[in-house]
């Protein structure tokens, strides 16, 4: 065998043994990197929610979850949305100086598109879930009371934009999450731009 044919097969033979060795390398690690993701449960709980509201009649909400909270769009009607700007007096911070909410719904109405009201179920006392009343004038909760949000635990009461009546346990309004929307019927909770579509 001469000597250049030697230095040709070690040649191959030491181009071969690393390429083997590299892929096997990839093979090996390939368990390792991939345990460095989040796993599927992990990547659910941040994930943002598409919510369809193409069939939310007015006056009626729908309760998705977004990282393990309730959250709820509400369709308001004319009416509804009347009412907010007579109760804002009776509120503890009608401007929403205090809440937790994105710039883009630091508005009276709490929202993007006043119709549209995406907000976190979860009262700011205690945590409890305050439920939706949005009957007049009810025996229980008195003549004053135009609709909104109601906290059985403790009595804190929410008007139609989750803002928190004056004198109540509740610290601060309800939060809004970040959202925007995708179409004219597609929500997008967990994510926020600032402007609508």
């Amino acid at each position: 065998m001469s000597e250049e044919a030697g230095l040709s097969r070690r040649h191959f033979l030491t181009v071969a043994t690393t390429v083997t060795g590299a892929v096997g390398l990839g093979f090996a690690a390939a368990p390792f990197v991939a345990s460095f993701r989040p796993s599927a449960r992990a990547r659910a709980l941040g994930a943002p929610v598409e919510v369809d509201i193409s069939k939310l009649e007015p006056g009626a909400m729908v309760r998705v979850n977004w990282r393990g909270q309730p959250v709820w769009v509400l369709r308001r009607t004319e009416g509804m949305l009347e009412v907010l700007e007579q109760q804002r007096v009776a509120l503890a911070d009608p401007e929403s100086r205090r809440s937790d909410q994105p710039d883009d719904t630091r508005n009276p109405l709490r929202s993007i598109r006043p119709e549209i009201l995406v907000m976190v179920g979860i009262c700011t006392h205690l945590g409890c879930a305050p439920i939706e009343r949005f009957d007049v004038s009810p025996a229980d909760l008195g003549p004053d009371w135009r609709g909104g949000f109601y906290c059985p635990c403790h009595g804190s009461r929410f008007d139609l934009s989750g803002r928190v009546f004056a004198n109540q346990p509740a610290p601060t309004n309800l939060p809004i999450p970040p959202h925007r929307f995708l179409t004219d019927t597609l929500v997008l909770i967990g994510e926020g731009t600032g402007a609508s579509a």
